[in-house]
């Protein structure tokens, strides 16, 4: 009996089972040759969208960045006006306050005038007062 392997009973009587092999083994390879370039792309684009993605996210960060910068600018621009306004305000307070101390004392001199003996009677009986108050505070 011959028992070489390329013997045609082994083979199921036909040499082209071995040809047939041969054709699916080239066809696995190709496909999986294709199936391992498409990877390989696939991850060169990945990386690339990644790389492009991050350069966008860096280009947004800077714009955001730049308008947090100018929003804050035109803040601090406007607190410095409100401070001027502010001080505005309190310095026409401060004028209107000494407007009426002045107004005070010129109708207090104005009554001094018109009745100095009155005038000194109130004030005497005033400091006679705080007097007896500061001394009350001794004991």
């Amino acid at each position: 009996m011959n028992t070489s392997p390329n013997d045609p009973t082994l083979t199921g009587g036909t040499d082209t089972g071995a040809s047939a092999t041969t054709s699916y083994g080239e066809g696995l390879r190709t496909n999986l040759n294709q199936a391992g370039g498409s990877l390989k792309q696939a991850a060169s684009d990945a990386g690339t969208a990644l790389r492009d993605a991050a350069s966008a996210a860096g280009e947004e960060l800077r714009v955001g960045k730049a308008n947090v910068k100018a929003d804050l600018a035109d803040s601090a621009l406007a607190g410095i006006a409100a401070a001027e306004n502010a001080g505005g305000a309190a310095r026409e307070q401060v004028d209107a306050l000494m407007d009426k101390g002045r107004d005070l004392i010129d109708s207090a001199a104005e009554l001094i005038r018109e009745r100095p003996l009155a005038s000194f009677g109130v004030a005497f009986a005033a400091g006679w007062i705080i007097a007896k108050l500061a001394r009350s505070g001794d004991k």
